[in-house]
């Protein structure tokens, strides 16, 4: 089930978040760690658009998605398609208080 906050942006629901947990599993530690932290942070207002934008991001190769964590690349560079407003969104989330 999706619910609507007063933005009109769509919270993704319980099982929706499990899946996408599941999605965002990755091979390197530290992907996984940043992708930890960013679930432990934002978990309960994750909306639908920043999963799909998360989804993006989890379709790198975890080399490619680790340099965005770190800056050492920036997202046209790695894939100029996902030079997107909720990408980079995401991916700000992503790499807060690293």
């Amino acid at each position: 089930m999706i619910q609507t906050d007063a933005l009109g942006d769509s919270k993704i629901d319980e099982r929706a978040l499990s899946k996408l947990r599941w999605r965002c599993r990755r091979g390197l530690l530290e992907n996984d760690l940043f992708i930890e932290r960013f679930f432990n942070r934002f978990s309960a207002s994750i909306t639908v658009r920043q999963a799909h934008a998360l989804g993006l991001l989890m379709d790198l190769s975890d080399n490619d998605l680790l340099d965005l964590h770190l800056a050492r690349k920036s997202l046209t560079q790695v894939d100029a398609l996902l030079d997107q407003e909720d990408v980079r969104e995401v991916l700000k989330m992503l790499t807060e208080n690293r």
